[in-house]
């Protein structure tokens, strides 16, 4: 590739028979070494914005690589918080149904306990209205049997 240089250090054979005019060719040759320099420049600029712009690129592509691992472990602590919760709400159940039935069980218990207990007084009760009822029928007896004694007298 050319450099400016180049061009400026060009020189050409010189006819002198209807050759070029040197003057016309020096000025041509440096406004295309001007052309050429700015050119390179330009070119050079370019190429030092291309690789900024390329280290920018990777900087950014590192930031969402980061974010993206940082999305995906907040979704997954998202999921294991979820489940843990799951997790202790099944188990606050399981023990309420626990207690549920524990009590339900103790309740069955005192309900049969009271009706054993209603039932021996039922029974208590009877015998004692039996006990009376032969009481009164024997002291019924004895007061037939007093009248009886004063009738004959």
């Amino acid at each position: 590739m050319l450099t400016p240089i180049d061009i400026e250090n060009k020189k050409f054979a010189k006819q002198m028979v209807n050759g070029y005019s040197v003057e016309e060719v020096d000025d041509f040759l440096d406004e295309i070494e001007r052309d050429y320099a700015k050119s390179q420049k330009d070119l050079a600029d370019s190429n030092k914005t291309i690789e900024e712009l390329k280290a920018e690129l990777e900087h950014y592509k590192s930031i969402e690589s980061t974010l993206q691992g940082t999305l995906l472990m907040a979704q997954q602590t998202a999921e294991d918080v979820k489940n843990v919760a799951k997790q202790q709400a099944e188990q606050i159940l399981q023990d309420a149904k626990g207690a549920t039935q524990k009590e339900s069980e103790f309740l069955q218990s005192q309900i049969l306990d009271k009706r054993k207990e209603l039932e021996d007084l039922q029974k208590q009760f009877d015998v004692y209205k039996a006990k009376m009822e032969s009481l009164l029928i024997s002291q019924l007896e004895l007061i037939k049997d007093i009248n009886k004694g004063d009738s004959e007298f």
